[in-house]
């Protein structure tokens, strides 16, 4: 396994690297290696947003682990606060919304937080092929987009657009779009 996994570490670098996606290795005892990247890929002159996304494989487990994390904006938080036990709807709709997607998730309702986690599980003899593991980045980053559109239906009437406008984390561009 030791070799498969200096060769599957060594390809999802090389994945990575090939689309100007990867920003920093994690490390971390409990893990054979991991990535921190970004995703949309977007060329340099383009000015669009991306997320950050991690990728790792657990030690002595044959698969990788995708993931993002999303903190709920102070804005949007206020904003469920006023919708008051509607706000667990929204809550259950991303609960929904993920078993949909056949995808791993951990909510912390408390905190306004939650993560999205996808897995591609390997043969010891096989490696990830580059499709697959951009198909999975994709899924991921295409629920957590829509997440954010869930997110701003719920919200909307309890907004304040001036206190959107003024918070550095809100992106009043079309959104999370290969295309934009």
């Amino acid at each position: 396994m030791s070799e498969n996994k200096n060769n599957l570490e060594d390809i999802i670098r090389e994945y990575l690297l090939d689309e100007g996606l990867l920003r920093k290795r994690i490390t971390d005892s409990k893990l054979s290696f991991g990535f921190q990247f970004v995703y949309p890929p977007v060329p340099e002159t383009v000015k669009a947003r991306t997320q950050a996304m991690v990728v790792f494989q657990p030690k002595k487990k044959d698969l990788l682990i995708i993931s993002i994390g999303t903190q709920i904006s102070p804005p949007h938080v206020e904003a469920l606060e006023k919708l008051g036990e509607a706000k667990i709807k929204f809550f259950m709709e991303l609960k929904k919304l993920f078993h949909l997607k056949n995808l791993f998730f951990r909510i912390d309702i408390a905190n306004y937080r939650y993560e999205i986690s996808d897995q591609i599980f390997l043969n010891s003899n096989e490696l990830i092929s580059k499709n697959t593991f951009f198909d999975s980045i994709t899924k991921i980053f295409n629920v957590q987009a829509y997440s954010n559109i869930l997110l701003m239906e719920f919200c909307s009437d309890k907004l304040n657009i001036n206190d959107l406008k003024n918070n550095k984390d809100f992106d009043s561009s079309a959104g999370f779009s290969l295309y934009t």
